[in-house]
C-alpha cells in the first residue's frame, strides 16, 4: 500500500511539473508575441494617433516630429527621439530609395520638433540649403557650441542652458531676449547665426 501511495505521490508531482512547464511556455510565447508585433520607436504616425479629432496629442519622453519627404522608401511623419539626427529620420521613413541624391543632406545633423526636409533625387540639390545648416540652434546645442557664438563665453552659454532648463524649448530665437545678460545689440550680433 505503501509502495501504491509513493507512486501515486510521483505521478501526481510529475503532472503538477508539466502543467508548470506549460504555462511557463505559453508565458513565453505571449511575451514574444507581443515583442514582435510591438510599434518600433520610431514608426511613421498616422493622423488619428496624433489626435487631430480633439487636437491633443500625449507622450511620456521628449520626441520631436519630422515630415520626411522626397527620395525615401516610406515618406511620412514620424516621431523621433528628442536628439535624433538626419539619419535617424532616413531610417525611420525606410531608408534612402535606389535614386536618392544621398550626398546632398548632412546625415549627422540634429533634427528639431516641427522640421520637413526633403530627400532630393540624383541630379537635385537639396532645397532651401537643406543640406547644411550651420546656425547653432538654441534647443539642442551643447555648452561648447553656444561658447562658439561672437561674445558668448562659458558664462554665458551656462546661463542659456539654465534658461533652457528651467523654461523648457525656445519657442523662437527671440526668446533669447529672456536670458540674463543679452542685450538688444548683442541679440543682433547673433541673429544670424541662431535657430530654434
Amino acid at each position: 500500500m505503501e509502495e501504491f501511495e509513493q507512486a501515486r505521490r510521483a505521478r501526481l508531482r510529475l503532472r503538477v511539473g508539466a502543467v508548470v512547464v506549460l504555462v511557463l511556455v505559453a508565458l513565453g510565447c505571449a511575451v514574444l508575441a507581443t515583442a514582435l508585433t510591438a510599434r518600433p520607436e520610431s514608426a511613421e504616425i498616422s493622423r488619428s494617433e496624433l489626435g487631430e479629432s480633439d487636437g491633443e496629442f500625449s507622450h511620456s519622453s521628449p520626441s520631436v516630429f519630422v515630415h520626411v519627404t522626397g527620395a525615401v522608401a516610406r515618406p511620412g511623419l514620424f516621431e523621433l527621439a528628442d536628439g535624433a539626427r538626419v539619419i535617424d529620420a532616413i531610417a525611420a521613413a525606410g531608408g534612402f530609395t535606389e535614386t536618392a541624391n544621398r550626398e546632398e543632406l548632412n546625415l549627422a545633423r540634429l533634427l528639431t520638433d516641427g522640421e520637413q526636409f526633403s530627400v532630393p533625387e540624383e541630379g537635385e540639390q537639396a532645397p532651401d540649403g537643406a543640406a547644411s545648416d550651420s546656425r547653432v540652434n538654441l534647443n539642442t546645442a551643447d555648452a561648447a557650441a553656444l561658447d562658439t557664438l561672437p561674445r558668448v563665453g562659458p558664462a554665458m552659454a551656462a546661463r542659456i542652458l539654465a534658461w533652457r532648463d528651467a523654461n523648457g524649448r525656445f519657442t523662437t530665437i527671440d526668446d533669447l531676449r529672456n536670458v540674463s545678460g543679452f542685450g538688444d545689440k548683442t541679440f543682433e550680433g547673433l541673429r544670424e547665426l541662431i535657430t530654434v
